[in-house]
């Protein structure tokens, strides 16, 4: 540690201080910087620093930055001890640069920490820069667009000219400095000056394209991406259009696809700039149609997108430039297919046929017509990376239309894919994810919501190979079975065609078998299954040996066993959420006996250790509090609505079902849950039943019923931590009291405060960081 840290006066500071501070921070702060500048009291948590720090930075918005630093003098002395350490972590010295931005100072080390090892702190040190190019330049230099650099303030002279210089630099790291300082610049800043410093610096940007090869390339795309979405800049006749294009030239096809991707997503842009940055991005997949030889349609398509024809061997010359370079390619396309800005016409037909041919080429099954090809396909056979970024981008392409013999090949290569004992279970889970997506865009027959024809061919080839899946060893492949049966379950598990084709198979059976499987992830997604299943109609359980035409096992007990007993929360969360729609829906078992459902719910939930669990059983005692009353919650439940001109013994009587099933009892116990979110979840929904009983006429004080006071005190109890006691059967009445004499808003208020809005204040902070080194006695550490 270094010592002579300046340490301000034990009797505190008036002014802005006060402002700032409360007395007790007054009266740490010295003893803080005392601590940090005795080196044989180390301050060994960097956390703690780390916090102060952010802190001190956000107080320095509020007021002066010099009045701050004369008032207290330690912040400076802070930044001087933590700017060069020799044994804090790289993130606390990163904060101490953002706080010195807010002080305008230090800006003489800029250089030495913009070359710093660690990434945090160089690139603390260019925000740095740039904040105090911005605070010196304010005034004056915002509202006088023609004011050049030389008239500029002699600090922002300075920076301009570091970063100059650093443009010039034969070294290459200090060309990516200066870039990624005018990258935060251009990106943050959007005043005249930057007009003006772009114009300055502009002439050595482009000089860099001349150099091969480029230097900084990523931070070049970076730079020149930002300077276009600038306001600013990108109206600006500086050049900027002429520069992209020189840069999309000279760049590899890999440096160039995020300038492109970049230069395709811009809301405004030449359309020959547009044309280039899209032949940039289809260049690997025009080289792989050429290898495979193609239907010349396709090929033409992508072709005549303007660029400029590059061979196989240039553009994919390695296994590891091919794959990076393809997986790119797909991910890029992914992002920019669904944006409105998208190039218009869309070649969804080459696509297709591209990433298809891909696929093949993946899985060994395309035929190479060429050397070329041959190259490809040892380079891609089963290669997963590849795989999977083929697979997303076939799914987004879903959302187009295309030849129907192309999307004949698409559900073949799926089916190969669902089918292939090589593919892996993340390739196997994409091409499931995929195959929804393409049966959810299959045209419908008019009149008809079912499947097309073809998708139902399909579907009689995958129904099959579904348990194959279902029963595979490995755990992954058998929880994306399930996630994919249960897609295609909720969207055609009413159509007959699906119905048919599902009920002969063995699907239903398998799927009721793995509620029992050894994993938690599975046996969560088999509830879920089994829970739409049952919805529709779908659940076969043949009868047993023992009792030949006898009645299936309840399902509804199957999975109150699961919520009771299983040891994983994943599976009790699914149980919630299917009773939940159960409930929702009508579902008959539900509504043989809704109340005894309810009630048996909630007992379960209630002494769940899951917070999730727990509050998914508010969810449900929602919709069932709703279903009771013939009333849906508004938007926002806690909303206080008219008051309803209903007698008041009706709605007693509606209230009583709630009563019988210790819905409020479940509400009232949650509403002092230890895990915040529960505790909102109840209070929002008192707060709604509130609302709904406000044109009830009974009892109007707590006084007025004698059992009111007694659940007043047990609540009482419950809050300070003892929930032993249960409150038993309530009467409407008291319930329609207790809610009327309970503060709900000031408790939904201090549960929308941030948990830890003690732990992180700064006198908290200040306590830690003095307990780490024994300066504060036993009991005065705010240990969180």
């Amino acid at each position: 540690m270094t010592a002579g840290l300046p340490v301000p006066s034990q009797t505190g500071h008036a002014g802005l201080s006060s402002l700032i501070m409360d007395p007790e921070c007054s009266q740490l702060l010295p003893a803080l910087c005392s601590v940090l500048a005795d080196p044989r009291q180390p301050v060994t948590d960097d956390t703690c620093l780390e916090k102060l720090l952010d802190w001190f930075k956000t107080i320095t918005e509020a007021g002066s930055s010099l009045l701050l630093l004369q008032e207290n003098p330690c912040l400076l002395g802070l930044l001087c001890h933590v700017l060069k350490p020799q044994d804090l972590s790289p993130r606390v010295l990163a904060f101490s640069l953002r706080l010195a931005g807010m002080l305008a100072a230090q800006e003489d080390c800029f250089q030495y920490l913009q070359g710093d090892s660690s990434l945090f702190v160089a690139s603390a040190a260019g925000q740095l820069l740039v904040h105090v190019l911005g605070l010196s330049l304010q005034g004056p230099a915002e509202g006088h667009p023609g004011l050049q650099t030389g008239d500029w303030p002699v600090c922002a002279q300075k920076i301009a000219s570091h970063i100059e210089e650093s443009l010039r630099s034969a070294a290459t790291p200090q060309i990516t400095q200066a870039l990624n300082v005018l990258t935060t610049a251009f990106g943050h800043c959007h005043n005249p000056w930057t007009q003006v410093l772009w114009v300055r610096l502009s002439p050595l940007v482009a000089s860099l394209l001349e150099k091969d090869p480029v230097p900084a390339a990523h931070s070049l795309v970076d730079l020149l991406l930002s300077v276009a979405r600038s306001p600013v800049l990108s109206s600006s006749s500086c050049g900027l259009w002429e520069t992209l294009a020189q840069t999309l030239s000279h760049l590899s096809p890999t440096q160039a696809g995020p300038l492109a991707l970049g230069i395709l997503k811009l809301q405004e842009c030449p359309q020959a700039l547009r044309a280039q940055a899209f032949a940039v991005l289809l260049q690997p997949l025009t080289c792989v149609l050429e290898a495979t030889a193609q239907a010349p349609g396709l090929l033409d398509s992508l072709d005549g997108t303007g660029g400029a024809s590059v061979t196989v061997d240039t553009l994919l010359p390695s296994k590891a430039a091919c794959v990076g370079l393809l997986c790119r390619t797909l991910a890029h396309l992914e992002l920019l297919q669904p944006l409105p800005q998208r190039p218009s016409p869309w070649p969804q037909a080459p696509l297709l046929g591209a990433t298809v041919t891909i696929l093949r080429l993946c899985s060994g099954s395309a035929t190479p017509a060429s050397d070329a090809g041959g190259h490809l396909c040892a380079f891609l056979v089963g290669c997963v990376r590849v795989q999977r970024a083929a697979l997303d981008f076939l799914g987004t392409l879903s959302q187009g239309t295309g030849p129907r013999e192309l999307v004949t090949q698409v559900f073949a290569v799926l089916l190969e894919y669902l089918t292939s004992p090589d593919s892996s279970p993340t390739v196997l889970k994409k091409a499931f994810q995929a195959t929804f997506r393409w049966l959810q865009s299959s045209p419908e027959t008019p009149g008809c919501s079912d499947l097309d024809p073809h998708a139902q061919l399909f579907l009689r080839d995958l129904l099959p190979v579904l348990p194959k899946r279902l029963c595979s060893p490995c755990w992954e492949v058998r929880d994306s079975g399930l996630e994919f049966l249960t897609q295609m379950i909720g969207r055609w598990g009413g159509q007959a065609g699906f119905r048919h084709a599902l009920l002969a198979s063995e699907v239903p059976e398998l799927t009721e078998q793995l509620l029992r499987d050894p994993e938690s992830y599975v046996r969560a997604s088999a509830v879920a299954a089994m829970g739409q299943l049952s919805s529709q109609g779908l659940r076969v359980t043949p009868a047993s040996p023992e009792h030949p035409g006898g009645q299936q096992k309840s399902l509804l007990a199957e999975l109150l066993h699961i919520l009771s007993t299983d040891s994983e929360g994943f599976p009790r969360r699914a149980v919630m959420h299917v009773f939940t729609q159960w409930l929702r829906d009508g579902h008959a078992d539900v509504a043989r006996d809704t109340e005894r459902f309810v009630a048996r719910v909630l007992q379960v939930a209630s002494q769940d250790l899951d917070w999730e669990v727990r509050a998914q059983g508010l969810e449900l005692a929602l919709v069932f509090l709703e279903q009771t009353l013939g009333r849906p919650s508004s938007h926002c439940p806690y909303a206080v609505t008219p008051p309803v001109a209903a007698p008041p013994s009706p709605l007693a009587q509606a209230l009583r079902p709630l009563c019988r099933v210790q819905l409020f009892e479940f509400a009232f116990r949650a509403l002092f849950d230890c895990d915040r979110p529960v505790a909102q979840k109840s209070c929002d929904l008192l707060l709604f039943l509130r609302a709904q009983t406000a044109s009830y006429s009974g009892p109007q004080g707590s006084g007025s019923v004698p059992e009111v006071a007694s659940v007043e005190a047990a609540l009482q109890r419950w809050q300070a931590g003892d929930q032993g006691q249960p409150l038993g059967y309530l009467e409407p009445e008291v319930v329609v009291a207790v809610l009327r004499s309970m503060d709900l808003e000031g408790l939904r208020g201090a549960l929308a405060e941030s948990s830890d809005r003690v732990e992180k204040s700064p006198r908290s902070l200040l306590q830690d960081m003095l307990a780490t080194v024994g300066a504060l006695g036993e009991d005065e550490a705010d240990c969180y």
